[in-house]
């Protein structure tokens, strides 16, 4: 995170004038601050300021005791951080927000760091099991982002997208109207209704949404051009979604696009809702077309298609899944059908949760924060992590788990102390740098018994093929977060469209963390597929 310099120097005036609920810090050491009594003492003094400024202290860190800026390396800043999170959550208060920049003029590494952390009254809130996640798939300007803006916003699109810049999308994106890459939203609802974001700009507003809300939903937003349907693969593959939510424009209709995200989506047995988008550019004539080509589209996978509008939003909730699909029609800039959409996602149950089981998350981005290092971010697949957790990162290239300790965790910008299966989370990692880093490793306990795998063998079914798959056969595997090119050697040495077979699998350059039972799918060209893994073959054997 970053900050103007005027933020500090604002800080040090107030601190100057009136120093009760701010702290100046040059740093703050672990071999120190924590020894001989040292930590209740700095303790009830953090205490003190959280209570002068009304449950809110400011600790200005690489300053001198009169506000001097001196700054500090980025690995003293970290370990300053460490110790001021213990000694908030040994005074009841935690580190809400820390943003930091350069003390000088030169690069960060060279001139040193200087730090605001805003230190709040109360423990970190921990993360509730009512939190579901819901990946949008469909057609490029089907009106995925923007739908999912208008719902977590609860604000009518102007009918030019504006809505879609609520979510974590990159400028040129909003500038071209496409989405090239993942984003994310969040909304939530507390006993009174929603809880909504305000500002799309600002951070602090998404952890707001974490912090106030009971119930909590997450969007993956996938990516609707061709070019990047790999992209799109990865957000529905690589997440643990609950549901799928699949868009479909009522000025289009399904197109090929639309009929390869559902297959997606089906092959991972995610209980899927249709949303008809953009009823209100189109006749209701038009849209009842659309409608009737939706469920005809659902009945040929096999999928009974369950008008909301007809049977009900609670009806929906209970037969979801199971091979009944519902479909609601919208619209983000009249808001048709969002009221209904809402009632659905307060409603629906969270998936089976793999909380009490060993912790493992597969890393999807990375980020290196100043003040904090290497940051990996994902869906946690399984388990529970904290702060201070000892963990392995990998595998490396060379097949090898790197040791490194989780330093915090944020979940769409909140900071939490844990958090659980089902969650969207960035973690901060000490003991590696974010270039080491990778998509496509796994973070799991230190104590795991886990070895890299070079190959494995699969039960794979061929859904479109233009010939016939033979030995050398070369797809891109996507399993987890991982997106990497592979060799099959079918059983029989050939495999045809709508064959269902055994293969081997072997990724063409490096290992990765697979277990029996994972699902994934192949692509190549036109061909896809779809696939379970039934056994691995070890790259350390």
């Amino acid at each position: 995170m970053s900050a103007d310099r005027a933020a500090l120097e604002h800080a040090i005036e107030r601190g100057e004038e009136d120093g009760g609920y701010i702290e100046f810090k040059t740093r703050l050491s672990k071999d120190v601050h924590l020894a001989d009594g040292r930590l209740e003492s700095l303790a009830a003094q953090l205490r003190h300021r959280v209570l002068s400024g009304d449950g809110e202290a400011l600790y200005v860190v690489g300053v001198t005791d009169d506000g001097g800026i001196a700054g500090i390396s980025p690995d003293s800043f970290s370990e300053t951080m460490d110790v001021l999170s213990l000694l908030a959550e040994e005074a009841e208060a935690h580190i809400h927000d820390v943003e930091t920049w350069s003390a000088g003029s030169g690069p960060a590494d060279e001139e040193g760091l200087v730090g605001l952390a805003t230190v709040r009254e109360g423990a970190m809130l921990e993360t509730d099991d009512e939190h579901i996640v819901v990946g949008t798939a469909g057609h490029v300007d089907h009106g995925k982002s923007t739908l999912v803006g208008s719902l977590v916003t609860g604000e009518a699109d102007d009918g030019e997208g504006g809505t879609r810049s609520f979510l974590d999308v990159q400028p040129h994106e909003v500038e071209r109207g496409l989405s090239a890459d993942l984003s994310y939203a969040v909304y939530g609802f507390d006993d009174e209704g929603q809880v909504r974001m305000d500002n799309p700009h600002r951070k602090s507003d998404r952890a707001r949404v974490v912090q106030e809300a009971d119930r909590l939903v997450s969007f993956v937003d996938t990516v609707g051009h061709e070019p990047w349907l790999r992209t799109t693969i990865r957000g529905l593959v690589g997440q643990k979604l609950d549901y799928g939510l699949l868009v479909v424009a009522a000025d289009d209709g399904p197109t090929k696009t639309t009929r390869e995200h559902l297959g997606i989506l089906l092959a991972m047995d995610l209980p899927t809702i249709v949303a008809l988008t953009k009823v209100d550019a189109v006749t209701d004539e038009r849209a009842a077309e659309v409608e009737r080509e939706v469920e005809s589209m659902l009945r040929d996978v096999g999928q009974t298609p369950l008008r909301a509008e007809r049977h009900g939003v609670r009806t929906a909730v209970e037969e979801i899944g199971d091979g009944v699909v519902p479909v609601f029609s919208t619209s983000a800039v009249t808001r048709e059908g969002l009221d209904d959409l809402d009632e659905l996602l307060e409603a629906l149950p969270k998936r089976a949760s793999d909380a009490d089981a060993e912790f493992r998350m597969y890393v999807d981005r990375t980020y290196d924060v100043k003040g904090v290092g290497a940051v990996a971010s994902g869906t946690i697949q399984a388990g529970t992590v904290e702060a201070g957790d000892e963990l392995l990162l990998g595998p490396m290239p060379d097949g090898s788990f790197r040791e490194v300790e989780v330093r915090s965790i944020e979940m769409h910008y909140h900071r939490v102390d844990k958090a659980q299966a089902g969650r969207i989370v960035g973690i901060a990692l000490k003991g590696v740098r974010e270039r080491e880093v990778q998509r496509g490793m796994a973070l799991v306990p230190r104590s795991a018994d886990v070895r890299p795998v070079r190959s494995f063998d699969a039960e794979v079914m061929v859904l479109n093929h233009p010939t016939r798959i033979q030995d050398g056969y070369e797809p891109v595997i996507h399993l987890e977060t991982v997106s990497e090119a592979a060799v099959f050697s079918p059983e029989g040495g050939r495999l045809l469209p709508g064959d269902t077979g055994e293969t081997t699998v072997e990724f063409k350059f490096r290992p990765y963390l697979v277990e029996e039972g994972q699902r994934f799918v192949f692509r190549e060209g036109r061909s896809k597929g779809v696939g379970t893994v039934t056994d691995v073959e070890y790259a350390d054997e």
